[in-house]
């Protein structure tokens, strides 16, 4: 297509069904009124523009599978934000299960957790310390060394998309990998301007750390999985590897600070589970 994309054609079903468009409004309501009126285009009647985009991330918070606990005590997790159910490719439609269940399981093991707990002491100049960073970027207004928080996010977003995207290649991953460096040093300097009431600004600039972390967690664990598999395809790696089959790659902070990778054996399928799934197929 114009954009690099390719044309999605849902309106052929006109030749089988009498009322086609009434079934595709029905089925699409979101879709049909999302193209008429960002784009102009009758999905009912003709074909749609469409490309790749980024919908779900195969990793997450590390979690224990009964409780839902993190390897942080008293933080718990579940849902698309905590890895490890779906393995290298989330089908659709899986989320909302996925939710429900282990949705369940954190809630009952937070609530168990936080009455065995005694009330946690905060010490004054802790907070203080946290409201110091929160506020720094104001401290330093306009004229941040590092340019706006939406500079910056901007330059993030795109080096992400063009060299960790869908086809990922060891080159193109190291450069990304610089570019995330350079940034997380320029967003140590970000600046911003206005009022605290509602600052959406000062609310990027707070999230750049954690969108610079997740980033070089992405791109350091698929530099590190040289083989194909799922959703993580690598154009100098196309071939699936039974090695990198055998583990998951864990991201821990170091003692230093810095981002450090391991690889953690997959534990064999309990001899039950293994049954259910000879019996399913």
């Amino acid at each position: 297509s114009p954009h690099g994309g390719v044309y999605l054609d849902i309106a052929w079903i006109k030749e089988r069904l009498k009322n086609s468009e009434e079934h595709i409004k029905k089925k699409l309501p979101s879709m049909y009124h999302q193209f008429i009126q960002l784009a102009g285009i009758d999905i009912t009647k003709e074909a749609m523009e469409v490309g790749p985009t980024t919908h779900y991330i195969m990793g997450g918070v590390r979690v224990d599978g009964t409780t839902q606990m993190s390897t942080v005590p008293g933080l718990f997790a579940c849902g698309e934000v905590a890895a490890g159910l779906h393995g290298a490719n989330r089908l659709g439609g899986n989320s909302l299960s996925d939710l429900l269940v282990f949705g369940r399981r954190a809630g009952e093991h937070s609530a168990r957790f936080a009455r065995e707990q005694k009330s946690a002491a905060v010490r004054d100049q802790d907070v203080d310390a946290v409201i110091r960073r929160a506020l720094e970027p104001f401290d330093r207004g306009g004229t941040g060394g590092g340019g706006g928080p939406y500079q910056i996010q901007y330059e993030l977003q795109d080096t992400m998309q063009e060299l960790v995207g869908i086809v990922r290649r060891d080159d193109e991953m190291q450069r990304a990998l610089k570019t995330v460096t350079d940034l997380k040093a320029r967003s140590a300097t970000v600046g911003v301007t206005g009022n605290r009431e509602y600052n959406p600004g000062w609310h990027t600039a707070l999230d750049l750390r954690h969108l610079l972390t997740v980033s070089e967690a992405i791109t350091r664990s698929a530099i590190d999985r040289k083989e194909s598999r799922g959703g993580h395809f690598r154009d100098d790696y196309p071939q699936k590897s039974n090695e990198y089959g055998s583990f998951n790659i864990i991201v821990r902070k170091g003692q230093t600070g810095d981002m450090q990778l391991e690889r953690v054996p997959i534990p064999p399928m309990p001899p039950e589970l293994k049954a259910i799934i000879e019996e399913m197929k």
